[in-house]
């Protein structure tokens, strides 16, 4: 049985004009081959033929209805034939009476299996009885036929007019279009995709790196970032020559700061060993850090100027200096899977192209191996001279501070209480400041600097010192309470000359870089680690980087895609129809008439009205002024009219349109189709990836496969509006409620599908004459009730809610905006007439040996 997933669309064609032009099979197949690429759908392999026609045209085009019966395929050809009008004698004129022969007379080639009549004498679009419209109202006919155009329609009608007698049935109707105004749909299509773009940020800085988390990024992704920033891993091999050189330096470091510990000690003011010890040990550790910079140096000059050397020769090198490359092995691996399920990640999250690709930028520059000549400039920032910088001139001053001259005035004023014979005491402790002073200068000497102990304590001491003497004169202490002063003061003093001392110590230290040159032994080896982490792995993450920005600058692509989609037409484009395609000079067969796929429903607005090849909607083809004779087409009896004119003047009475104003997550799902398609058409894409093979080629490939869908989605959202979800709408996606997407109450289509069909006021689409050759039998009626399936769950929940059971056998359309009831009432015994004619050509499908180059069969 054939299902709607096996066929793309439905077929049309209207054989009440210009059916003389497809007298061979050529031609048939050149004209269905012209509808279906304009829908941009392949040829199916299940055809569903729609055709329009008179009563009379059954055996008036008996030859076009050869051909499509013998129409080859790989599957099954059906064709539903849709006639309106009255049959032949059912009028014999205007002031004539009714003649008895009212028999459908139909050729036998249409009583074959998979071929149905559905006859709607008078299509009854009339709303009130002063209304006359012809037989067969473009407009209403033009609603009919997209009815019919949903597979699962046509295909439920088609089988079950197959099990009435004589497979013939006319058709009563009563339907329910919920859609949005073509402005409203079409502005929402725009910003759907400015949002799956995102904002052109191409010049915008990257993601900072504090911003990552290798949780967000996926296993096979996640080992090459964390790998590469582990700080934990040994870069040295104990015993190497990089971990010799590194020790030489640090141990001579470690001696130079034991005994500038010492020197900054009493003894070490006393002893002039401890200096000289340690200048030793500071030259040694300079001459230790010059050779380790040389051994990172040649780590980072790597294979020269030449080519770049493979990862195994890297570390072939890198080892003789005594480096160890940790073991990457299985890090690389599902690279290109972890690629697309991070894009997948991301544009499930809602993100936008552009911050998508920019994503995938930032990883690239994470991941991507930096080579030792990019490292190679920073071995400057741990020159001598860098470190001469760092450590500061040795002349600076040592900076001032009140903590030393404040004590120093306080110990000598307790120190200068003193009168009469005992005041030369009150020197003693000035005395101790400027030997200290003299003692310290003489310890840190430097050629052309004598004297670098702070003045500011000497002067304090003496300052203090007088006015300790002028108090013990003002006062008179007693012997004793000055001795105890002077005790105390002589502690205060020599605490503060250490203090001094040490302070001193420090600065000159300082000034001979010590902690510079700690810190240059550190960075140098942090510099070797990062290149030697940079090696890690280094053929894989390039791989990746490489990957990563192929994949950004598909996104790109794509996102320029979809700004090139959602730029809106020229209003002069979009409002204006072409010329009459008969009138062409090429004398090609007119598109319009044909359009039926590309195009909008009938009753859509003006930004719909014209399909995007330029051609009008296909209903435009029935609004000709005069009736067409013999084979002259539409389009050469009356220009087409645009069927905006008519949006609201043409509704048929069978017909209710509910027009919303779209729903809060109307765009937000347009964008999530999008995000499907895009999804869609990357699949081939990250399978080049996969194989190292994501390059330009690749991406112009995709871009062309982005284009393709978007367009398809919005074919699909003109033809079937936004309810029904794509073709390549992800299964796993539950698609939000019509009131949601709309704006609209489901409960309406709940009413009308689950009404009693006794009770439900459906048109009987017949002429009063016709309605004479209906069958009287109730139980011979078939009834089909239908929605589309994305309303299924709010309907049946109303059913639910309403206390009325489920219908049964409701039918779930995939596409459609349409819902409602269609009653099939087959025709009386002996009405339908078979004839086989007397002669019937075969249809002229060439053979093989006969075809010419070019032809398609």
């Amino acid at each position: 049985m054939i299902t709607s997933e096996d066929i793309g669309a439905v077929i049309h064609l209207d054989l009440r004009a210009g059916a003389a032009a497809l007298d061979n099979a050529k031609a048939l197949r050149a004209k269905v081959a012209r509808q279906l690429g304009r829908a941009g759908l392949p040829e199916p392999d299940h055809p569903l033929f729609l055709v329009v026609d008179t009563p009379a045209g059954l055996t008036d085009h008996q030859r076009q209805y050869e051909l499509l019966t013998a129409y080859r395929a790989v599957g099954e050809v059906r064709i539903l034939v849709l006639l309106v009008g009255s049959a032949p004698g059912s009028y014999a004129g205007e002031d004539e009476p009714f003649q008895p022969d009212r028999r459908l007379v139909r050729p036998a080639v249409l009583r074959a299996p998979g071929t149905a009549l559905l006859w709607a004498g008078d299509l009854r679009s009339a709303r009130t009885a002063l209304e006359q419209p012809a037989p067969d109202d473009p407009a209403a006919l033009s609603v009919l036929v997209d009815v019919l155009s949903v597979p699962d329609v046509f295909l439920r009608v088609l089988d079950d007019i197959g099990s009435l007698p004589e497979a013939v049935a006319a058709p009563g109707v009563r339907l329910l279009e919920q859609d949005l105004p073509p402005q409203v749909r079409d502005r929402a299509w725009r910003d759907a995709l400015t949002r799956f773009a995102g904002e052109d940020a191409e010049h915008a800085p990257d993601l900072p790196v504090a911003t990552w988390s290798g949780a967000d990024l996926p296993e096979p992704l996640r080992g090459l970032v964390a790998g590469r920033g582990g700080r934990d891993q040994r870069h040295r091999e104990a015993g190497g020559a990089a971990d010799d050189a590194y020790r030489a330096c640090a141990d001579a470091l470690a001696d130079a700061e034991d005994e500038l510990a010492g020197l900054r000690g009493l003894p070490g003011l006393l002893s002039t060993a401890r200096r000289a010890t340690f200048e030793a040990d500071l030259d040694r550790a300079r001459q230790a850090l010059g050779a380790y910079r040389d051994l990172v140096d040649t780590a980072l000059h790597g294979g020269g100027s030449g080519p770049a050397p493979s990862a195994a020769e890297a570390a072939a090198r890198l080892a003789a200096l005594g480096l160890r490359v940790p073991s990457a092995e299985g890090v690389g691996e599902r690279i290109g899977e972890g690629l697309r399920e991070f894009a997948g990640k991301l544009l499930r999250q809602g993100l936008a192209l552009r911050a998508v690709a920019q994503r995938f930028t930032g990883l690239a520059g994470r991941v991507e191996p930096v080579p030792g000549s990019a490292l190679r400039p920073r071995l400057g920032e741990y020159s001598a001279d860098a470190v001469a910088r760092q450590s500061g001139a040795a002349g600076d001053p040592l900076p001032v501070s009140l903590a030393g001259p404040s004590a120093a005035a306080v110990a000598g004023l307790l120190g200068a209480l003193w009168q009469g014979f005992f005041l030369p005491l009150a020197v003693v402790v000035p005395l101790i400041f400027f030997g200290v002073a003299l003692l310290g200068a003489s310890r840190l000497r430097d050629a052309g600097r004598r004297d670098r102990w702070p003045l500011g304590p000497r002067i304090a001491a003496l300052a203090g010192a007088a006015a300790g003497v002028a108090l013990s004169y003002a006062s008179d202490p007693p012997v004793w309470m000055s001795t105890i002063a002077l005790l105390v003061g002589l502690g205060v003093s020599v605490e503060t000359a250490r203090r001094l001392w040490r302070a001193t110590a420090d600065h000159w230290a300082a000034a001979h870089g010590t902690a510079a040159l700690r810190r240059a032994l550190e960075g140098l080896d942090g510099l070797l680690a990062k290149a030697v982490r940079e090696h890690w792995a280094a053929e894989e993450r390039l791989y990746c980087a490489d990957a990563a920005r192929s994949v950004a600058g598909m996104l790109r692509a794509t996102a320029a895609a979809a700004d090139a989609e959602a730029v809106p037409e020229p209003e002069a484009e979009r409002l204006t129809v072409p010329d009459a395609p008969g009138n062409d000079a090429s004398g090609n067969e007119p598109d319009a008439a044909d359009d039926w796929l590309s195009s909008a429903s009938a009753l859509e607005g003006d930004d719909s009205s014209a399909s995007d090849d330029g051609d009008g909607d296909w209903a435009s083809a029935y609004a000709w002024q005069d009736e067409p004779s013999g084979d002259e087409s539409a389009e050469e009896k009356g220009s087409a009219r645009p069927a905006w004119e008519d949006r609201d003047a043409g509704i048929p009475r069978w017909l209710d349109r509910e027009s919303g104003e779209g729903g809060p997550k109307l765009v937000a799902t347009l964008a999530d189709d999008l995000t499907d398609a895009a999804m869609a058409a990357m699949a081939p894409y990250w399978g080049a990836v996969e194989r190292g093979q994501a390059g330009a080629l690749a991406v112009r490939g995709t871009e062309e496969r982005v284009r393709e869908l978007l367009s398809a989605a919005r074919r699909h959202l003109q033809l079937n509006g936004v309810l029904a979800p794509p073709p390549f709408a992800a299964a796993h996606r539950t698609r939000t409620t019509s009131a949601n997407l709309l704006g609209t109450d489901p409960h309406r289509v709940a009413e009308l599908v689950g009404a009693e069909a006794e009770r439900q006021a459906v048109v009987q689409l017949s002429s009063p004459e016709q309605g004479a050759l209906l069958s009287r039998d109730p139980a011979a009626v078939v009834w089909i009730r239908f929605a589309p399936e994305p309303v299924r769950g709010e309907v049946e929940s109303a059913w639910r809610t309403g206390g009325s059971g489920q219908p049964e056998e409701a039918l779930w359309t995939s596409s459609g905006r349409y819902a409602g009831l269609i009653r099939l009432t087959p025709l009386r015994m002996g009405v339908v007439d078979t004839v086989r004619p007397r002669q019937s050509p075969e249809p002229d499908w060439p053979d093989a040996d006969e075809r010419q180059d070019g032809d398609r069969w």
